[in-house]
């Protein structure tokens, strides 16, 4: 079957298209991208405003005319972390049924992480053993922790690089002051979790998703993503401790310089790189690998393990 999956994220709209049945691996067919950055168009009560609700109906709207234009038997639509914590969420949600006919599953903070760490588990296999999985996203942090393919330990935090860039980095390039507080936060703010996955023992394998760990891990020198999806790219937190002072010298322009950083994510990079470094170092990690599957293949996986095997059919 032809499967759309909607992310309606902190930073994006993202449509993917895949092919896909029970116990084969979802085949890309096509992608649909469209930068809104929600998590920056919060008013000060929390609120989506009027501008950016319509840009998201806008938004979604054409992200459903490519679905059909693709053939997409079923979409798989959820919003995360911009849109869960928006004082309006209930009136946004109601307009974007209203106006376009789909209705957006709000995901929890620890579904988020939950359905990424599926994502990475079935990447990796069983062989990879105890699995540590950080995904940094606009709006939030997850991460996960377990044996199997449901964690042992998931949690989200408020930690993503879109927010905390609109509230602690005002500057191009940022205060040094003001670096050094959002510095603060961040570990103050991972530090509260650590005891809880630290408890279940090491892992053997730590990997992290999303752009933001994609990018650090390009420009501290792992492969082009033309390269294709099955090199293996790591990050080492030595290279991330040489590389966020530079960041934090640099304006947004010459970030967006830097090889595989996209233009719209160059702003959010230095905030990103905080989060990473601060997570990898208070959870002991020298070393993760990127994972190129994170929470939009955990969704399509999650609704393909509800089929039955051979059965192609809407459910």
């Amino acid at each position: 079957m032809r499967l759309g999956v909607l992310d309606v994220g902190s930073n994006t709209v993202h449509l993917l298209v895949v092919d896909a049945h029970p116990g084969a691996r979802p085949l890309p067919a096509h992608s649909h991208k469209a930068e809104l950055r929600l998590a920056e168009l919060l008013d000060m009560d929390g609120a989506i405003g009027p501008v950016g609700v319509d840009r998201l109906v806008s938004t979604v709207t054409d992200a459903l005319r490519a679905a059909e234009d693709k053939g997409c038997e079923e979409v798989l639509a959820f919003a995360t972390s911009a849109v869960r914590e928006a004082s309006n969420a209930d009136q946004v949600l109601a307009r974007v049924r209203e106006e376009t006919g789909i209705a957006l599953a709000v995901l929890s903070g620890e579904e988020e992480a939950r359905l990424t760490f599926l994502a990475a588990r079935r990447w990796f296999g069983w062989s990879a053993g105890k699995l540590l999985v950080l995904d940094i996203g606009g709006g939030s942090l997850e991460v996960g922790y377990g044996m199997d393919e449901e964690p042992d330990a998931a949690v989200s935090l408020p930690l993503g690089a879109g927010r905390l860039t609109a509230s602690w980095l005002p500057g191009d390039p940022p205060a040094a002051t003001d670096v050094r507080a959002l510095r603060r936060h961040v570990r103050a703010g991972i530090a509260r979790t650590v005891g809880e996955f630290t408890r279940l023992g090491p892992p053997d394998h730590v990997v992290g998703t999303s752009k933001t760990f994609k990018q650090l891990a390009r420009i501290a020198g792992a492969a082009r993503s033309a390269e294709g999806l099955y090199v293996q790219r790591v990050l080492t937190r030595k290279a991330l401790e040489e590389w966020v002072p530079k960041l934090a010298t640099m304006t947004v322009e010459r970030r967006g310089n830097l090889p595989g950083v996209a233009e719209g994510r160059a702003a959010q990079l230095l905030a990103g790189a905080l989060v990473a470094e601060g997570a990898m170092d208070l959870f002991g990690v020298e070393e993760l690998e990127i994972c190129p599957w994170a929470l939009r293949e955990g969704v399509i996986l999650r609704r393909l393990d509800h089929l039955p095997s051979g059965q192609v059919a809407l459910a």
